[in-house]
């Protein structure tokens, strides 16, 4: 028996979104890989590289990377020197991230990161400015759909347990 057409893998948005960020994350390897950070890694510098001096927790919302996936992370860039992870004078239970001089000095070797990107050329700058806007508008409204069906404890929006 076929299947119907909503359900050809060839019909879902989230394999090509899910295809789409792999490839992106392998294209930025190699412009990473001098630099010794991963992807993950990379976005939790860009982050510190904007604000530094930091809770875990606002790392977390920034990257949006869930506090497992950053835990780890940020040990792994402690143990390379590129920042220190210190106890809040103000709340002891609160972590504060900040960067270290080589965790600073890294973000000049990582200024054309963003350019060389650009430079592959899979898009037309109009394009990425559409993606990007497309996909912030899915994320926030994926986020508030998490946050409904958490206050109302469904799966599913409107309906009952």
């Amino acid at each position: 028996m076929a299947s119907p057409p909503h359900l050809h893998l060839s019909n879902q948005l989230c394999l090509a979104l899910y295809s789409a960020g792999n490839a992106l994350s392998r294209a930025y390897r190699p412009m990473l890989e001098p630099l010794d950070l991963t992807y993950p890694q990379y976005l939790v510098m860009l982050a510190l590289w904007e604000v530094d001096g930091v809770s875990v927790s606002d790392i977390c919302e920034r990257t949006r990377l869930d506090t497992g996936t950053v835990t780890p992370l940020l040990k792994r860039l402690a143990a390379k020197g590129l920042l220190v992870r210190a106890r809040s004078e103000e709340d002891e239970r609160r972590r504060v991230i900040s960067l270290t001089e080589a965790g600073r000095a890294l973000q000049a070797r990582a200024e054309d990161v963003p350019f060389r990107m650009a430079c592959l050329g899979v898009l037309t700058p109009e394009e990425g400015i559409e993606l990007k806007r497309l996909a912030e508008t899915l994320y926030r409204n994926l986020a508030r759909l998490e946050q409904v069906r958490g206050a109302e404890g469904s799966d599913v929006p409107g309906l009952a347990e």
